[in-house]
Parts: C-alpha cells; sequence; structure tokens
C-alpha cells in the first residue's frame, strides 16, 4: 500500500528532478534536455518504479513487488508507454493552459477515466492525539501506478493558481512558482536561476557603463560648440 504525500522542493532526488511543487509538474519534468536533445528519465519499467519511490509514492517493499512480479513483463511495459504518451499529452496541454487556454474535453474525459479506473483511497490516520485523512493507493499490478498521476494532474487544473504554473524561460522545465512575489521565472537556482542573475547583472552594468558614458560625449559635443 502507498501513500501520497507533499513533494518538497528540491533539484535532484534520486537521480530524479523534483522541483515543479507539483507531482503532475515532476512527471513532465522526466524528459528534460540534455544538449539541446530530450533525454528520457523513465527508459523502462524499472525506472518508472525507481522515480515512484523517489517520488514517494511507492514504498522500497512496494516497488520490489511489482519488480518482481511483472519486470519486464508485456503488460509493464505497456503501461509505461501509455503513462509516457499520458506524459506528453499532458506536457501540450499545460503549456495552453498556462497561456490562458481552456481543459481540453478529451483531457477531462481521459482523466476522468483513469481516475474511475484507477482510484485514490482516504484512510484515517492517528498520531498521538491527533488525526487526519490521506491519500493512498494500492499497488498491485502496473496499471495502478496511473492513480497518483491522474488524481495530480485532475488537482493541478482544478486547484492549482495558473498564474504561478509556468516552464522556465531557459529550458523546458515547468514548475510551480511557491515564491511570495509569485514572479519567479526561472526552474531553479541550481539549474537556470544562477544563469538569469548572472545575465542580468552583467546587462545593469553594461546600462551603467553606457549611462557613465553618455556625460562625456555631452561635454565633448559642448566643448566642440563652443570652440566653433
Amino acid at each position: 500500500m502507498s501513500r501520497v504525500k507533499t513533494i518538497h522542493n528540491s533539484d535532484w532526488r534520486e537521480g530524479f528532478l523534483f522541483l515543479g511543487n507539483q507531482l503532475a509538474l515532476d512527471l513532465l519534468n522526466t524528459r528534460p534536455l540534455q544538449n539541446g536533445e530530450p533525454m528520457e528519465m523513465l527508459p523502462d519499467f524499472g525506472a518508472l518504479l525507481r522515480w515512484f519511490q523517489a517520488a514517494k509514492l511507492l514504498s522500497a517493499r512496494d516497488a520490489a513487488n511489482l519488480r518482481q512480479k511483472w519486470g519486464k513483463s508485456a503488460r509493464a511495459q505497456r503501461t509505461l508507454e501509455a503513462i509516457r504518451e499520458l506524459r506528453e499529452k499532458l506536457r501540450k496541454q499545460v503549456l495552453a493552459w498556462e497561456g490562458g487556454g481552456a481543459v481540453r474535453h478529451s483531457t477531462v474525459d481521459e482523466l476522468n477515466r483513469l481516475m474511475a479506473e484507477h482510484p485514490m483511497r482516504t484512510r484515517l490516520k492517528t498520531s498521538g492525539s491527533g488525526s487526519a485523512t490521506e491519500l493512498w493507493f494500492e499497488a498491485r499490478q502496473p496499471e495502478d501506478l496511473f492513480a497518483p498521476l491522474a488524481h495530480s494532474m485532475a488537482a493541478l487544473f482544478a486547484s492549482a493558481e495558473r498564474s504561478r504554473v509556468r516552464k522556465c524561460d531557459q529550458c523546458v522545465l515547468h514548475f510551480y512558482d511557491t515564491s511570495k512575489k509569485g514572479t519567479r521565472r526561472w526552474c531553479s537556482m541550481q539549474l537556470c536561476g544562477n544563469r538569469l542573475k548572472v545575465a542580468a547583472y552583467a546587462a545593469r552594468q553594461r546600462k551603467r557603463a553606457h549611462r557613465a558614458k553618455a556625460p562625456s560625449r555631452s561635454k565633448n559635443e559642448s566643448a566642440s560648440t563652443r570652440a566653433l
């Protein structure tokens, strides 16, 4: 049995990128660019299980059970391909949605179908004197992995503040901006933020240097006019 936990912001975890602040966006980020070429981080079913573990969606025991029972089966391969296909459909939809477009009816229908076929469950959890409910899913077969993915995608469109969901200005990674001002334009400080800040600093320095030279030119031009 597996629980869905909050994904905290960090760049890399177990070899995977987790900087989206939303599980659905972290799924999109499993196909980044390297040297200008797409890099598939989910090349096989084993990698998919490792990503689920890194995302804290599967325990090591659950992942091992799925790997042992299904391994390189055709069913596991079909599930992997279907998840990657869903990821790319979602990528196009998120880009359009970020730009102000509505969620397509076909996307809504597909997510509703997946959530009906692979639902998340709710259970009560107690800790000391307090109690809380949590979402969880049972991972017995490869298709069960759709449960948290479809749920997170639906939650993104239904609950996330659209203006804070965006693609990095410098790369293909997506993120949900949790900063106070909500004006971040880069995926993470480690990957693209530093480049943008350095570029902005260099631009400011060039602008200041240009302004510093402007009075000198004006003085020289005035002196030439007086000489005439």
